[in-house]
């Protein structure tokens, strides 16, 4: 059975998007500094815990809009390090990707799209359907995984289940 493009990317960055606000809750209802989050990160050359939450959004709404618009550019904006906001920005985009339909997804299939990084004379064009797929999604994972793997670092009592969020099981 064929797979659409949206139900490869939607549903999945929707939970997750979703299953982030749930480890920021813990995180504000810990006993662990929103100073200690924001700061925090797996090694000193990696971004911080803001940033990984802000390419959670790049990577997912924003990686929607890029195709929308042809190109995508490199977010290198200071991001909000309060916990709040983080979870109130992963909300706005978890609900602008609900309200997405599957038709216009399915017209990003070989639609062209280019991530663009000017400082370093980076311009790598894309179908939009590989773009997705092949790069956001990828990163979409990472930035989720990096920021989930963060709260664990200092102590948020997060586990398995909070990073996989609400799954959807087959109703029995």
């Amino acid at each position: 059975m064929p797979i659409s493009l949206y139900d490869a990317t939607v549903p999945t960055m929707i939970q997750m998007l979703n299953a982030a606000q749930g480890w920021i809750e813990k995180a504000k209802a810990s006993d662990i500094s929103e100073e200690t989050i924001a700061t925090a990160c797996l090694r000193e050359d990696m971004a911080p815990f803001p940033k990984q939450v802000n390419w959670m959004i790049c990577h997912s709404l924003g990686a929607i809009e890029a195709v929308r618009k042809g190109e995508m550019n490199p977010d290198l904006e200071d991001p909000t390090t309060e916990l709040e906001q983080m979870r109130l920005n992963l909300g706005a985009a978890e609900n602008k990707l609900r309200a997405l339909s599957i038709g216009e997804l399915e017209s990003f299939v070989g639609q062209e799209v280019h991530f663009v990084y000017k400082p370093h004379n980076v311009d790598i064009p894309f179908a939009g359907e590989h773009f997705l797929l092949s790069f956001s999604q990828p990163n979409f994972f990472f930035h989720a995984t990096t920021a989930y793997a963060i709260l664990r670092h200092v102590g948020v009592d997060v586990g398995k289940m909070d990073y996989l969020g609400q799954i959807r099981a087959a109703a029995v």
